[in-house]
């Protein structure tokens, strides 16, 4: 029984330090390869409690290494973005201007309950008053109500040193109006951290060392 519970004890510390490294998230949050090192972590810290026989370092040793992995991992997400969204997927927009994309939905295998029940969660009730909708990589719904100026929330047309062509569009967002921002505050893309749009013509840019941020508010350069 003593050998029990220093064992458990071992494998709560251990289990607690992996999931501090991997970062602090909700389950709900969690990424998709988050997620499933979470679940083997646990079934993995089970095995030694389940059976005194199995040593200790059978459990220890895959705990380290999955944790290991999930940070190596990480890092080539921050830096290879294509791979990011191999691995983690990139968000949906499911409701643009009022207008509700049922292809996407499909696509995401989202029911009509699904999407009311979403929307419930954000406390909204009416469809009528979404204006805006996106399915995070997580799994969950970001929702914005309508305005009275009845435009988009901001979408980020440049991060990870390369721009968003979608992001582009769904804004109106030219980039050579994006140069001459630049120019004008001399900056330089390869500081840039990144940029929002929105379909109004509001700019706002954060660079890579802390600087305050510039912000443009409609096209008027």
């Amino acid at each position: 029984m003593f050998i029990i519970l220093i064992r458990s004890l071992i494998l709560y510390v251990l289990v607690i330090f992996a999931v501090r490294l991997m970062g602090k998230r909700q389950l709900g949050e969690l990424q998709p390869s988050e997620l499933v090192i979470t679940i083997l972590i646990s079934n993995i810290a089970t095995l030694p409690l389940e059976d005194e026989d199995i040593p200790l370092i059978t459990g220890v040793t895959p705990i380290l290494c999955l944790v290991c992995f999930e940070v190596i991992v990480s890092c080539i997400n921050l830096k290879f973005p294509k791979m990011r969204k191999i691995i983690s997927g990139s968000p949906k927009i499911i409701v643009k201007d009022g207008v509700i994309d049922s292809q996407t939905l499909k696509e995401l295998r989202f029911s009509a309950d699904d999407l009311t029940m979403a929307l419930r969660g954000n406390d909204i009730f009416d469809l009528s008053e979404v204006q805006f909708a996106v399915v995070e990589t997580t799994g969950s719904i970001s929702v914005m109500k309508k305005q009275k100026e009845n435009s988009d929330p901001p979408q980020v047309i440049f991060s990870d040193g390369q721009f968003s062509a979608k992001a582009l569009e769904n804004t109106e967002t030219d980039i050579k109006y994006i140069e001459n921002i630049m120019k004008i505050y001399s900056l330089d893309l390869k500081d840039i951290f990144i940029i929002t749009a929105d379909s109004s013509g509001n700019i706002f840019i954060a660079d890579n060392y802390g600087s305050k941020p510039v912000i443009v508010k409609g096209k008027n350069l």
